[in-house]
């Protein structure tokens, strides 16, 4: 691998964020590649105090960095895949997708709870629009308040509210910060199918950057990580969602009889849980094309049988309340 001089990495502040950042330059450094960190404000953290669903953008956590990238302020920027729009700007490409954490999500109270333990009538907190959906579809009895802020502030605000039993957080973000220990437990599919991409992190280059994505590829690709999350990918594409719609898609590895390939699980909810279209696809792929294309072909599937309904639904009834800044 040929060095260039320090590459300066684009990332927001939080906690998490800058602990995936570290991840990504530890791995270039141990290729010979020097970096330095550039941390970025974005809409999601200008916005605090206002909910997900309404603010009016799907590039809620990128936008402020792939403007830094395309001015060639930075020269890559690391996000958490499920954040990152499945259309990017033009002049930006995914240069690599890193191994994959746990890609579930994690039920977190005050102390040791499980999911057949949360008491008729409580409050969960989530900021996700998916995880709410779903809640509700398990748990029509559940009340879901809203919580935003990084994985610290939002086991503050369940710590400081007696009325609150618990919240919602991907188990991924728990397990790099340490804080496994926070988790009851670690919901199942059937429960909460998590977010495409949950779990893996992506490293974005400018389209012009050959040298740059050939670094970041060769220090930082995983490519079993990234036949999984082409499908995922490419059935939220075809359903038009960003990471505020309640979308949740999971593929994992299969081999049987001699033959390999991905098993994809895709699920649209509707807001209120009472309606749930989903289905499974299985088979070989060889590639992220073909991996891109078992996503689609389960999305077209599942639009047929009414998730497109769904989806129009969800549209009409999230009014943005923010614009970029």
């Amino acid at each position: 691998m040929s060095r260039r001089s320090a590459l300066r990495i684009g990332t927001r502040g939080s906690t998490l964020a800058l602990w995936q950042t570290e991840r990504v330059r530890a791995q270039l450094l141990a290729a010979g590649q020097e970096t330095e960190r550039v941390e970025i404000k974005t809409t999601g953290d200008l916005t605090p105090d206002v909910p997900l669903a309404q603010i009016g953008s799907r590039a809620l956590f990128t936008k402020q960095i792939d403007d830094a990238l395309l001015e060639r302020r930075i020269d890559l920027a690391v996000h958490s895949l499920k954040d990152l729009p499945t259309e990017l700007p033009s002049g930006i490409i995914v240069a690599a997708i890193s191994e994959r954490e746990d890609a579930r999500d994690a039920l977190v109270g005050r102390g040791p709870l499980r999911w057949n333990e949360i008491p008729v009538g409580a409050v969960i907190a989530t900021s996700s629009l998916r995880r709410r959906a779903q809640l509700l579809s398990s748990r029509p009895d559940l009340r879901v308040a809203d919580v935003r802020g990084n994985v610290d502030s939002r086991l503050a605000k369940l710590d400081g509210r007696a009325d609150w039993t618990a919240i919602v957080l991907a188990t991924a973000g728990l397990v790099r910060l340490g804080m496994a220990h926070r988790i009851g437990e670690r919901l199942p599919p059937g429960v909460m199918l998590p977010a495409p991409g949950q779990g893996a992190l992506a490293v974005t280059v400018r389209a012009d950057d050959a040298a740059g994505r050939d670094l970041v590829r060769q220090a930082v690709h995983h490519p079993a990580t990234a036949l999984q999350v082409a499908a995922e990918r490419a059935f939220l594409g075809r359903l038009e969602g960003g990471c505020q719609v309640p979308v949740a898609a999971y593929a994992d590895r299969y081999s049987e009889a001699g033959r390999s390939g991905l098993q994809l699980h895709g699920r649209v909810i509707s807001l209120n849980g009472e309606t749930t279209v989903e289905g499974h696809s299985s088979g070989p792929a060889e590639d992220e094309a073909g991996a891109a294309s078992l996503g689609a072909a389960l999305a077209e599937r599942l639009l047929a049988q009414g998730a497109a309904t769904i989806l129009a639904e969800v549209r009409s009834a999230v009014i943005p309340g923010v614009t970029e800044p």
